[in-house]
């Protein structure tokens, strides 16, 4: 079946995406982990037999946990997706709004060149979808677990895997 390309027009204030599926189905749509629906979203779809390369590369998704449990004991989980191999843990985080740093990793940090160790991340789930420790973590975390990561040192895929991974903001102010 060939790929069928959607463009969603969204009646609410967001803006128009685009995705390919192997489906023509046109009453809901779920990109991003975000569902559309017929009564909030437009769909236009049009055959196309060569989709672009750049709807065809692997994704990761990724999942944030918040530090701090909110009052019904449940943290706060911010979700998004990357390309697989193309970003840095730090990039992914910093241009999706969810916060990175402590107090003071937001005045000190080194803006990801690895040599301050503010923005430390432990990969809860999919540690196998990121590179391995850098020599610059291997120095900073030698006394940490190695469940932590710089996020400034990792890089979310390698360009061919795909799946989920689940990372803990903030772990040393877990109790």
């Amino acid at each position: 079946m060939a790929a069928v390309n959607f463009v969603v027009l969204s009646l609410t204030p967001k803006p128009a995406r685009s995705f390919t599926s192997s489906s023509t189905s046109l009453s809901s749509a779920v990109i991003n982990g975000e569902r559309f629906s017929r009564r909030r979203s437009m769909f236009c779809a049009f055959a196309n037999p060569n989709p672009s390369p750049e709807l065809e590369k692997p994704y990761i998704e990724l999942e944030f946990i918040g530090p701090k449990a909110e009052a019904d004991g449940s943290y706060p989980v911010d979700r998004t997706s990357a390309i697989s191999g193309e970003k840095l843990l730090r990039n992914i985080m910093l241009d999706n709004k969810i916060e990175l740093y402590a107090a003071y990793g937001k005045i000190m940090n080194c803006g990801g060149g690895g040599s301050c160790g503010t923005c430390i991340v432990e990969i809860v789930d999919g540690k196998d979808l990121l590179n391995e420790r850098t020599d610059t973590e291997k120095r900073y975390l030698k006394k940490k677990p190695e469940s932590w990561r710089l996020a400034c040192q990792t890089i979310v895929g390698n360009k061919e895997n795909s799946g989920k991974v689940i990372v803990q903001r903030l772990p040393q102010w877990k109790k």
